[in-house]
């Protein structure tokens, strides 16, 4: 239900205060089903859900490939009490899926994630430095939270040429890690580099 966004961003308090008909009409939807839910209050359980399904927008919307099962694992980190079906239910009802869609395939055929070219056809050796780089993501539980770490390695040399932490497991971890590489080791030499990913946590494109 979209009803208690539209309270909250128009109550006094509200850090930007939105007016409700701005609020309908930037969201598409009518102002006088609104004042008839206003005028019969909702339950609390419908409360909860319109907060998590706000919660679950703005995750989804930070990283467009994370299916139910992540945005589950993100709203639990933020604090929210939900499990994973419910969280699936108010997805699906909200029209939330990640942006990664697998092709469907006849019942006999189990779903995969997509397959990717093997580049190095699993040689990972190399014969001078910055001509094949090994990635990896691997998770970190701390006293504040999860910490995620994307290491890039230089298999000649077997050292570190760029990493990056964050508290979140995105696409942008695994660029910044490569960027800081690129630019300590690559720029200014046209050196082709070879560039394989190992994922021992969950792939991306998981639901």
């Amino acid at each position: 239900m979209i009803y208690p966004l539209v309270l909250e961003l128009a109550a006094p308090g509200a850090p930007v205060r939105v007016p409700v008909a701005v609020t309908c009409r930037v969201l598409k939807i009518a102002k006088q089903p609104y004042y008839r839910w206003l005028a019969d209050p909702v339950s609390q359980r419908d409360w909860d859900e319109a907060h998590l399904i706000n919660a679950a927008i703005d995750i989804h919307v930070d990283d467009p490939a994370f299916g139910y099962r992540f945005i589950a694992d993100e709203l639990a980190d933020a604090g929210f009490t939900a499990s994973e079906r419910r969280v699936w239910r108010l997805c699906s009802q909200m029209g939330i899926t990640s942006a990664f869609v697998r092709k469907k395939r006849g019942k006999s055929r189990l779903v995969g994630p997509p397959v990717r070219d093997d580049l190095v056809r699993r040689e990972f050796t190399a014969n001078r430095p910055d001509l094949l780089w090994l990635t990896d993501i691997t998770e970190h539980p701390t006293s504040e939270g999860k910490v995620y770490l994307c290491a890039m390695k230089d298999v000649f040399s077997n050292r570190i040429v760029g990493y990056s932490i964050a508290d979140r497991m995105t696409s942008e971890l695994a660029v910044a890690a490569l960027r800081m590489a690129i630019q300590q080791r690559v720029l200014g030499r046209l050196t082709p580099v070879e560039f394989e990913a190992i994922m021992t946590t969950r792939a991306a494109s998981a639901a």
